[in-house]
């Protein structure tokens, strides 16, 4: 499986169980995706650790009066067909309250931020 899909679904799956925190394994790819997530307030704290020799990603997750922030993620790009956005196919997700998350020339960024950077990219998913 896409290990981008599952580390999605993992944290979807933790917040409306109601868990504090999930974890999943580490690459650079999934901390800057986090990261960006941390960034727009999706995610509460971003840890690297080691867990049984091997490096984790723990991701504390955010609820806004008992719901959780993170109710559904759909998944853009996928191994089998790439999507590509330039920077006028960024719009909103959800009127403003999901999330783009793009991987850019500039890194991982949000697609508020890519608009912003005026560059376009890779659409990775949304989520709301």
């Amino acid at each position: 499986m896409d290990s981008i899909s599952n580390m999605l679904i993992m944290m979807k799956n933790g917040s409306l169980a109601g868990k504090e925190s999930v974890s999943f394994p580490y690459s650079k790819l999934k901390n800057s995706i986090t990261e960006c997530l941390k960034k727009e307030g999706y995610v509460k704290q971003v840890s690297k650790k080691i867990k049984k020799g091997f490096p984790v990603l723990e991701v504390e997750l955010v609820y806004q009066d008992k719901n959780p922030k993170i109710t559904q993620v759909e998944r853009i790009s996928k191994q089998s067909r790439r999507v590509y956005f330039g920077v006028k196919d960024i719009h909103k997700v959800r009127n403003g309250s999901g999330l783009l998350v793009l991987s850019t020339p500039k890194g991982i960024l949000s697609g508020r931020d890519a608009r912003k950077e005026q560059v376009g990219g890779e659409a990775l998913f949304r989520v709301w």
